[in-house]
């Protein structure tokens, strides 16, 4: 007599807040009413950023890749999170949990590089004021918000 340890499901089962479903309810409003209000913010901070001549800068420049990556993150995320509270299954499968995994931690880690490089830009506006103009140049703007964002895979 052989015994084995097997899996034949094809998904995850995502117990949550199932034995609650007024919980379940008033999570998921909370969740949705966050996520819109992350998109709208984070969408208007880009656009703005983009169209105001005023805000070219390195500073804005950095900060719209932020809400970039954050619009990113939280979309990576809270829409199967949306699903799997209102809908009546329950489960993910293992390619889509992988693949929801793999994107959390690529604009996770996108998100502490960039807010590394944003650091670098603060530090040489505060401590070189006089040649921030020089240091922090459009093209070595661009050059680090590439390589947070190849840095994140």
């Amino acid at each position: 007599m052989e015994t084995s340890n097997a899996s034949y499901g094809t998904d995850f089962i995502l117990l949550g807040f199932s034995d609650r479903p007024k919980l379940e309810q008033i999570i998921s409003g909370v969740v949705f009413i966050s996520y819109l209000v992350a998109l709208l913010g984070n969408t208007t901070i880009i656009l703005l950023s983009y169209l105001d001549p005023q805000l070219h800068t390195p500073m804005y420049f950095f900060l719209s890749n932020l809400s970039l990556v954050d619009l990113c993150y939280t979309t990576s995320i809270v829409p199967q999170m949306l699903v799997n509270l209102w809908g009546p299954s329950k489960s993910i499968t293992y390619g889509g949990c992988v693949l929801q995994f793999f994107f959390a931690l690529v604009f996770g880690a996108t998100e502490c590089l960039l807010l590394a490089v944003m650091a670098y830009d603060r530090y040489a506006a505060v401590c070189q004021p006089l040649h921030y103009t020089v240091i922090m140049h459009p093209q070595l703007c661009q050059r680090m918000v590439v390589t947070s964002w190849l840095g994140g895979l």
